[in-house]
Parts: C-alpha cells; structure tokens; sequence
C-alpha cells in the first residue's frame, strides 16, 4: 500500500542560473562575498554550475539549489534547471523544497534549548512524557520450529526504559515500517493511516513492539517523530507553534512550515519528476499544499535554501545570531560529539556511512579519512529522502545546503557536492 509521508521519517525551458536579487533577510545575515576571497577558486566553483546545468537539460534532475557559505559569508548562491518539470517553472532560489529529514536536526535543537532550560534531562525515561511507553515491550523474532513453517514473534520486557537520548540518536527500539524485512518492522507500516495528529500518532507508536533493545541498535525511525510529541508536551503547544516560537521565527525562517498553505507561497513549491516520486518502500512524495493533522518531526518540514542556511549558520557561530543566544556552544559541542560509543551496534542500514558516528540530530564525522566522502574531523551533517542535504564542516567555517527534488539521485549529488565543493575550496 502506498504510504503519503508528508509526515515519515525516520526527499518554458530550463534556467541555467535563476539568480534573484538578495533576499532581506539574507542579505542582512548572510552578505556575498568573492568567492576568491572566501578561498575558492572561481573556476572550480563554475565547475559545479556547469554540471547541475548540464544534468538538469540531460533530464537527469528537475533543477537543483546550492547554497555555499564560508566565515559568515556566501561564496556561491545559485538555482539552476526547473522548479516543476511539469509546468516548466525555472527554479529559484526561494523555491520551496520538502527537507524531510532534515526536519530532524531542527527539532533536536528545539529540544535541546528545552533541555537547557532544565525542563529535562535526556536521559530522563521518554514514558515521563507519553505514559504509554511504559509499558512498551521489544519484538524477538524466533525462527520457525520446522522446515517450511513461519517465524514467530515473542516479546519481552526491555532491559531498560527508553531515553530522551535513545530519540536524539536513533537507539530507541523504535524503528520505521518502509524500508528493511522483519516481523516487527512489518507492523510499523499503517501507523500514519488516517493522518493522526502527534499525540495519536506517539500512542499508536507505543502499542507496538520495539525492533531492538533500548540504547542497543542504531536503527533510523520515528524517533525523531516521538520526540517531536515530547516537545509538544513540554511546551504545552503543537510541535509548529514550539518550533516558530523556539526556531523559525526568530531566525527569520519564514518559508519553513509543516504545510504550505499560503496561496501565494503554493507556487514556489518544487517538484520531482513524475516517474521519480517514490522514496522507497511505498512511500510516495506528500503534497505539502494540503493540510493534515500530523506534523512530523522526523520528516515534515517544507523550507528554502536561504532558511536552512540561517539555522546552519546559528550552529556554526556556536548557537547565536544576530544578538540572540539560541543554545550554549557547549551544548552544541555536545550534540555534535559521538553518542554511539562501543555500546550501540550500527544497525543493517546504518545511514551515517564508515568513518562517522552519530550525534543528537547529526551523523559526526570520526576522522578525516574512512568515508568515502571528503571532509573534516568534526563535521556533522543530515540529508533529505526527496533529494536536499547539507553539512557543516566547522574546521573550516564553512556550510553547504543543496536542495533538489529527486529521490533516484540523492545519494549521487551527496557525494559530487562533497567531491566539488572541497575541490573548489584551495585556501
């Protein structure tokens, strides 16, 4: 069955650069500056043009914005192809993508500036907030007695209780229904039906059995969800409100919302093309023009380029901007540190990749070397089931947000962004 996961987890002709005017709000936060003055080579940066250009007229990728931005300065800004292969709109670069799990890092951070305001500690028990969990139990699966025969479900107690941590870094037990076999992962696969809002959603969460021990396994889930329900709970509000009271607003993130029910916004939403909207496992890209009740905090969020790029930007000057102390830059060390230790077991689809840990919100990176991807020892990054990605590489002051909508190529344009963006930094 196909699933709409505006919710899940837990992604004329063509324009080559649809460059606009600076917006106001980036422009007073973000100013241009030369490339070259920012230590990249301008050619090298005109590489990277030239290939989302030439990719977008091959019809490989609708059209695609990237977004660079070294010591508090962009370096490069550019939308390029189609914003809807469809109706032929040029990209721009306020188009308007669904960030899915790039939902994920923001709402960590709306409970962390909880958490520093002593409402709770991360390793206080997830049933403090939702009683239900309480009585959660976790699902061992037992091969069938005979030849022929069925495997069999037995559930048990869990060794200990669910944390908030267990949330933050994907060891909660809880686990996602669409990608990956197992009895247990089978049962997750109906628990958006009928579009619940947050409070049903962690209710129906907590009546099934969790996939692995509590702190055991990383296994990508709805987590991120519950916690987004726990974030609800705290703030006594719906998990939008909080955010645009804690994040959104101030920032000046005004493009990012659960929903994209302004009229006047409803054009500027980006579209794949018509053979590339399944992420996988059923689950089909969600059409954030219509309101429903569920408001995903593992995957949700619809937002610009220029809007993530002010709350990487907080991150990276240590947890303020423009005057405003949003979290501790200690804090922010801490979610950026390695929570996986020797006592979490990488799950069978351990998205991080070699050479990376996993933070509160964020895959870590280890070392410099390892993953296949270039980059520094430190930084942290997250990507989008519909195509968008980014990193933050705070060895070298420096951002990247690349936003696309195409669920076949995401894991192509990760790793060329990686490969061309340090090719093109040379100071």
């Amino acid at each position: 069955m196909k699933v709409c996961i505006s919710r899940l987890a837990a992604m004329a002709g063509f324009a080559a650069l649809a460059l606009h005017a600076p917006l106001t709000l980036a422009a007073e936060l973000l100013p241009k500056a030369d490339p070259a003055t920012l230590g990249f080579a301008p050619d090298r940066l005109a590489r990277i043009s030239a290939r989302l250009k030439a990719d977008s007229e091959a019809q490989v990728i609708p059209g695609a914005v990237l977004l660079i931005a070294r010591q508090g300065k962009i370096a490069h800004f550019e939308a390029v192809g189609l914003q809807d292969p469809q109706t032929k709109a040029p990209m721009t670069r306020d188009s308007i993508f669904r960030i899915y799990s790039m939902t994920k890092p923001i709402v960590t951070a709306a409970a962390m500036m909880q958490v520093e305001e002593g409402r709770y500690h991360i390793g206080d028990p997830l049933a403090r907030f939702v009683p239900a969990f309480a009585k959660v139990q976790v699902g061992v699966e037992k091969p069938a007695a005979e030849a022929g025969g069925k495997p069999t479900l037995e559930l048990v107690a869990p060794r200990r209780a669910i944390s908030i941590q267990d949330l933050m870094r994907h060891t909660s037990g809880i686990t996602y229904g669409f990608f990956g076999v197992g009895a247990v992962k089978a049962l997750y696969g109906d628990v958006l039906k009928g579009d619940p809002d947050n409070a049903e959603f962690a209710e129906r969460i907590a009546a099934l059995p969790l996939a692995y021990q509590p702190g055991a396994v990383w296994d990508y889930s709805h987590s991120t969800d519950i916690l987004g329900r726990v974030v609800e709970v705290v703030d006594k509000k719906p998990l939008s409100a909080a955010l645009n009271d804690r994040l959104l607003g101030p920032l000046g993130m005004k493009d990012t919302a659960f929903y994209v029910t302004d009229a006047a916004k409803q054009s500027r939403v980006a579209e794949p093309f018509a053979n590339d909207r399944s992420l996988g496992g059923g689950v089909e890209f969600f059409d954030p023009r219509q309101r429903g009740k569920f408001e995903g905090g593992g995957g949700g969020l619809t937002g610009t380029a220029m809007d993530y790029a002010r709350f990487l930007q907080m991150l990276l000057d240590g947890g303020t901007q423009n005057g405003k102390r949003y979290l501790s830059p200690r804090i922010l060390a801490y979610m950026t540190s390695d929570h996986m230790g020797s006592g979490v077991t990488p799950g069978p689809y351990y998205l991080p990749g070699p050479g990376y840990g996993f933070g509160l919100g964020f895959g870590v990176r280890l070392a410099p070397g390892v993953s296949a991807d270039p980059g520094s020892a430190g930084d942290y990054y997250w990507g989008g089931a519909g195509g968008t990605y980014f990193w933050v590489d705070p060895k070298e002051k420096m951002f990247v947000v690349f936003m696309m909508q195409s669920p076949k190529q995401r894991l192509t344009y990760r790793a060329a962004m990686r490969d061309m963006v340090y090719a093109a930094l040379v100071k």
